[in-house]
């Protein structure tokens, strides 16, 4: 995991529910614990947000043991009017690309992207 990024106040242009889309777009196995750490929010938020994303379809998991793995449907379309039309795979693509250039990651292709994140 990246190091987690300095205590930030005042607005920002991403939600938190898009970051923490974002961080399971990047580990669709990651721990809440380590999306709460990478987004600056509590355990409880990410827990919730992801419950948000799980109810309006972005969202889906099955449990192996005591992991959980994620899987976001790439084809959902973002809520928002301004963006009608516009999948989620557009947007992760552009946030996951972006951290793995802060990271030094090598980047992935925005398709494999999208067959990563395709619901079953």
């Amino acid at each position: 995991m990246a190091a987690v990024p300095e205590s930030h106040t005042g607005w920002t242009f991403i939600t938190s529910h898009a970051r923490v889309l974002a961080a399971i777009a990047d580990n669709p196995n990651i721990r809440i614990r380590d999306i709460a750490a990478r987004c600056r929010l509590t355990e409880r938020a990410v827990a919730r947000i992801i419950s948000d994303l799980e109810q309006d379809g972005y969202l889906s998991h099955t449990r192996e043991g005591r992991t959980n793995t994620y899987r976001i449907d790439p084809d959902k379309v973002l809520r928002h009017p301004a963006e009608a039309g516009l999948p989620v795979a557009s947007l992760l693509s552009l946030l996951v690309q972006d951290e793995t250039r802060r990271t030094g990651a090598p980047t992935a292709p925005t398709q494999q992207l999208v067959d990563a994140t395709a619901v079953s």
